[in-house]
């Protein structure tokens, strides 16, 4: 794979400006961090050399002086709110981010549940963090925020949430998903801070938009692609213009919402450190791009895989019409379309040769290999073990895995654990492989050419199942589907 991202480069940049930022006010940073923490699979697509926990590397490389501190909005605790990409729920997901955090040998200081009005579901997990000896404070809702600025910064404002007690130096606000109220615990802090003689600051950590990219570079384009759900653009940052005479990219809630932000930092500081809000990000992504040109192509990529994602999921649940006619509008702009992968046609010409469901993959060295329906495998099992033949010289035609060893696991699908499909799913191949190399050094050389596939594209001609799709997420490679289904029915499970 091309790489465009130096990863080391960028660990060094990134701590050293948060460093600077935290001299510049006297020794205490509150640094909002915005985006996947340590599974930031996004940047690692549209950056090729980006790795998925390269900003929890940089964190580690002054580990000493961080602190970390967990925000939850109260609200989603008792409605349950879900994140989409694990299947847990944000309260759940705020004990796996502790467990990480602390097995890579982070000070976690607390958990803050904002937005807190006597929830009830809030009160049980306040109980369960107390069992679990985690320590919790209390931010509450504040009437006119965010624009009754005298109230909201005052006593009767953030004068009245829990003061967060801290001991480090950089003291990094995460939070399970967007709303958690990452922002308000920051300048909350800032207000209790100032108001015991304490020199505090607040900046922001977030990798997207890339502010010193051209507006409609690809990659920054494939992050409005990525949060087309929120129905925001990037914008250019008028505030960053008129005081600095310099055109920087920024997105449009954070434009919005700097006027408000600035006059409570006035109130709370006495002055605003920033003009702009791109001042108030440490972001140093852009001077890691080692190579426009991987970067470009490898975002390009992306927008086409968030069109399709939104397709089929308009597919299966008839909602979300709007974000596929908006990602249109994007892939134009970005100048491609649906066939941007050469994966794409192999897929589509594969089916109408069999007159059955397919599959295509483009390979590290830009081969494409196909896969086809067949009795006992899917066309996501056969287009997977194609590829790692491919990819480790093994003959495409040489039967790695005995038919008479697929078979009763077939049959056990069928007559045992009743399902209606017998052929079998990726992961179940995996294992089948697994087993055969055991005894056979052809299987055993096959099957260690997985770490080869990562970041490859695939390209189903139909949507594939659920355990297929998440067999090859796990394996690291991208998955598209055209949005129809194998077979007419009103029921897919």
């Amino acid at each position: 794979m091309r790489q465009g991202f130096d990863n080391d480069k960028y660990i060094a940049l990134q701590a050293d400006n948060i460093r600077k930022r935290i001299a510049q006010f006297g020794g205490k940073l509150y640094l909002e961090f915005g985006g996947k923490l340590f599974d930031d699979y996004h940047a690692s697509r549209v950056l090729p050399g980006f790795q998925p926990d390269t900003k929890f590397r940089m964190l580690e490389s002054m580990r000493q002086d961080v602190e970390i501190v967990i925000a939850i909005n109260a609200n989603h605790i008792e409605k349950a709110k879900m994140r989409g990409d694990l299947g847990i729920t944000y309260d759940e997901d705020v004990l796996r981010l502790i467990d990480v955090f602390r097995s890579r040998g982070f000070h976690v200081g607390s958990v803050v549940l904002t937005q807190y009005a006597g929830q009830p579901a809030a009160d049980v997990y306040r109980r369960r963090l107390a069992q679990l000896g985690v320590t919790c404070y209390l931010h509450y809702p504040i009437p006119g925020y965010p624009h009754d600025i005298e109230r909201i910064v005052s006593d009767d404002g953030y004068g009245r949430n829990d003061y967060v007690e801290t001991s480090r130096p950089l003291v990094v606000v995460t939070a399970p998903g967007p709303g958690s109220g990452k922002l308000a615990t920051c300048l909350s802090q800032l207000y209790h801070e100032h108001q015991r003689g304490i020199k505090a600051g607040y900046a922001k950590y977030e990798t997207f938009p890339i502010w010193n990219l051209p507006l409609n570079h690809p990659v920054n384009i494939a992050y409005e692609a990525a949060t087309v759900d929120l129905d925001d653009a990037n914008i250019i940052d008028p505030f960053h213009l008129e005081a600095h005479g310099e055109t920087t990219v920024n997105y449009n809630r954070d434009v919005e919402a700097f006027p408000v932000l600035k006059a409570m930092m006035e109130r709370i500081m006495g002055e605003s450190p920033y003009q702009s809000p791109t001042d108030m990000g440490v972001n140093m992504a852009g001077y890691a791009i080692s190579d426009d040109d991987a970067c470009r192509d490898a975002a390009k990529m992306e927008i086409v895989r968030r069109y399709f994602t939104a397709a089929e999921q308009l597919k299966r649940t008839s909602t979300g019409e709007e974000q596929v006619e908006r990602l249109r509008s994007i892939m134009q702009r970005a100048g491609v379309d649906e066939n941007l992968s050469p994966a794409r046609a192999a897929a589509l010409r594969k089916e109408e040769l069999t007159r059955a469901p397919a599959g295509a993959m483009v390979l590290p060295d830009g081969r494409v290999v196909t896969g086809k329906t067949g009795v006992l495998m899917g066309a996501a099992s056969a287009l997977l073990m194609n590829a790692l033949k491919a990819v480790t010289g093994v003959d495409a035609e040489l039967p790695v895995i005995d038919d008479a060893n697929i078979e009763p696991i077939c049959t056990l699908k069928t007559e045992h654990l009743h399902s209606t499909n017998r052929r079998l799913h990726s992961d179940e191949t995996l294992i089948a492989l697994s087993i055969t190399s055991a005894s056979d050094p052809t299987a055993a050389k096959v099957i260690a050419g997985l770490k080869q596939l990562r970041g490859c594209d695939a390209f189903f001609s139909v949507i594939v199942s659920p355990t297929d799709e998440a067999t090859y997420r796990k394996l690291g490679i991208n998955v598209c589907c055209e949005p129809k289904y194998e077979r007419v029915s009103l029921y897919h499970k």
